[in-house]
């Protein structure tokens, strides 16, 4: 994705990249509430399948027309909000004591992910070309998307869902900035929010420019960059396990 959002954007790299995802930022953050209240009136599947196609949906598209990749990226925010799907079925299939544990695991895992996959994608590169990299992240993308449909089950029971699909969602659910006025009127959820916003800060401009900047300023290589993210993917992954045994062991005690 690095090389070829320099080959398309060669004298505005770092500006194209922040407003891709910008763009991508901004439609899920307009997007997740509307999502998460028609996964409460129409069942958690069908909006599993919906947000995970979208994520990968551009993926194939990186080596037919890097134009439209980038388009579809960041018109793909609308529906790439998975991980408040993934929770809301966590929360589903789970008892209220063990979602500590669970959401913590989810997290482990995808961090998991990130050490894995950038050193798979940096071997295929260097041995068999980028277009391989494609091939093998589209296949492992369809095969995400038949396994949601075929042997991922609905978590959300028949009996709460409402008689009429559209008679509970109100444009109060669907309305993000509603959310924030609910969530600044109470002293207990705003620390809360205002916390995790400011965490999540330098983690979103890491994410979108940090990798970016070691290719074409520090003069990281591949194998470079994948060995740096499998760094802090373990860091991750050890924080994140750390954490689930720590509310394990307090519960038992």
């Amino acid at each position: 994705m690095l090389t070829v959002l320099h080959e398309t954007f060669p004298l505005h790299t770092f500006l194209m990249n922040g407003l891709i995802q910008g763009v991508k930022g901004f439609l899920s953050f307009l997007s997740a509430p509307l999502i998460g209240a028609l996964s409460d009136a129409w069942g958690r599947k069908s909006f599993l399948l919906l947000t995970v196609f979208f994520t990968c949906v551009p993926i194939p598209l990186m080596r037919i027309s890097p134009w439209w990749y980038f388009a579809m990226i960041s018109v793909s925010g609308i529906f790439s909000v998975t991980f408040s799907v993934i929770f809301a079925y966590v929360a589903d299939v789970t008892q209220e004591h063990e979602r500590t544990t669970a959401y913590g695991l989810v997290s482990a895992t995808f961090a998991a992910s990130l050490v894995t996959s950038p050193a798979i994608g940096a071997y295929l590169s260097a041995s068999y070309g980028d277009s391989v990299v494609v091939m093998v992240a589209t296949l492992v993308a369809v095969v995400d998307i038949c396994f949601i449909l075929l042997a991922v089950p609905e978590s959300l029971p028949e009996k709460i869902r409402p008689a009429s699909w559209g008679s509970s969602i109100s444009w109060e659910q669907a309305d993000p900035f509603a959310s924030l006025k609910k969530v600044r009127k109470d002293p207990t959820v705003l620390p809360i929010c205002i916390t995790v916003l400011l965490s999540y800060l330098p983690e979103a401009g890491q994410y979108s420019s940090f990798f970016l900047y070691l290719r074409q300023v520090i003069g990281f290589g591949s194998a470079s960059i994948a060995a740096f993210i499998a760094v802090v993917g373990i860091l991750s992954i050890i924080a994140q396990v750390s954490f689930v045994l720590h509310i394990a062991s307090f519960k038992l005690i």
